[in-house]
């Protein structure tokens, strides 16, 4: 039996996305028979979303941690902490917390979302598992301090970026020995729900986001995924399909122009807060979904997959998805559908409602053969040399 400790972030950033991200690795790794903890210690301020804003007072990040690993059978097994104040810790003692660090088997910073302190450095096998591949990279590249120092913390590195490697793959590795993996989800937890009159393709997600751009190489390579929404906003009025989209957007320029161009929008925020109801009953009640990615995947072809796309594949929902690279890797074509231009995207649609339940089923099947946690947890395991 190993010892894993996951840092995380997902009391710092309490809604669905991030949340199911860690829930589906610590059920990957703790159904393997592990000795599985989440500890969430960083210095940057959790958000509070009775504050709408990032704040000091850690009761509802402490709550949220604390529910949701007991909901998924793992009640004694966290700590929350602000990294820079030595009373603020929950869960369990400071002395205990660094004497977890220094006898683990291996410590996964997931997301690279904790800056690692010497006490996390005490932790033999460290690894950085990157769900979010491309922006570091190109950080690196440009002599970015603070990624020399979040790379050289770690002695092993994992990422979603499976093209990594490849010809077709424009993404610097510097050197770099990356190991590859997937988002796994665990499908006791995410079943599949099959109804066939389900209105809406559907998607959760921020639509602008600002401070991410990297230039590399003359070219600037965006991080706001309204840059890729743009290329798709006739797909409603190409198809006799409605979409619901529920996007995070605060200008209300963008908010009109959306509903101009056919798309139904939905306010995320109050469902993405709700971990086990609002926020997985949405996919349950979609009829599939359609997404883009970011552009620094796109043009680079770097082969991630997203977390979200996993969810609607597992309860059954075809997924219409901007291409990154996955195709190379992953069956398209039936359950899931790898697009570039609003052609192709329409073109996914019509044949997902021509026989819609062979598509849900496709979609189910790979959820299950391509990112089942019972098969991905062991992977990693191998990947970073503990098995």
């Amino acid at each position: 039996m190993l010892r894993l400790v996951v840092l995380g972030m997902m009391g710092r950033c309490p809604f669905g996305g991030q949340t199911w991200l860690y829930l589906n690795w610590l059920r990957a790794l703790s159904t393997l028979g592990h000795e599985v903890w989440y500890i969430e210690d960083d210095c940057p301020w959790p958000f509070h979303p009775l504050q709408n804003s990032p704040s000091d007072d850690c009761s509802y990040a402490v709550a949220h941690v604390a529910s949701c690993l007991e909901r998924i059978g793992l009640p004694d097994r966290w700590a929350f902490r602000l990294g820079d104040r030595p009373d603020a810790c929950w869960g369990l003692s400071l002395a205990r917390l660094h004497e977890l660090y220094r006898t683990c088997d291996a410590l996964l910073n997931v997301c690279g979302a904790t800056l690692l302190r010497d006490e996390q450095r005490a932790a033999r096998v460290r690894v950085y598992l990157e769900t979010d591949p491309v922006t570091a990279e190109l950080r690196l590249a440009r002599g970015d301090r603070r990624m020399r120092r979040m790379f050289s913390d770690h002695n092993r590195f994992v990422t979603y970026g499976e093209n990594y490697g490849s010809d077709r793959c424009s993404v610097p590795l510097h050197g770099i020995d990356w190991k590859k993996t997937r988002q796994p989800i665990d499908l006791e937890l995410w079943p599949m729900t099959f109804d066939p009159q389900a209105t809406h393709f559907t998607t959760i997600g921020n639509y602008r986001q600002q401070g991410s751009d990297v230039e590399y190489k003359g070219e600037v390579y965006r991080w706001s995924k309204h840059h890729e929404w743009e290329k798709f906003l006739d797909l409603p009025r190409r198809v006799e399909q409605s979409f619901q989209v529920a996007l995070k957007v605060d200008e209300q320029q963008d908010r009109r122009r959306l509903r101009a161009h056919g798309w139904q929008l939905r306010c995320p925020v109050g469902m993405s807060l709700d971990t086990f109801g609002a926020y997985p009953n949405y996919f349950r009640r979609s009829r599939a979904e359609f997404s883009v990615a970011k552009d620094q995947n796109v043009r680079l072809w770097s082969g991630w997959f997203s977390e979200r796309d996993v969810c609607y594949l597992a309860t059954g929902k075809p997924v219409v998805a901007q291409d990154t690279g996955f195709s190379d890797i992953l069956p398209t074509g039936e359950g899931l559908f790898a697009v570039s231009t609003v052609d192709e995207a329409a073109a996914a649609v019509e044949a997902i409602n021509r026989d819609y339940e062979r598509q849900c089923r496709a979609a189910r099947e790979i959820a299950r053969e391509y990112f089942a946690a019972d098969r991905l947890g062991p992977q990693l395991l191998e990947a970073i040399g503990l098995s």
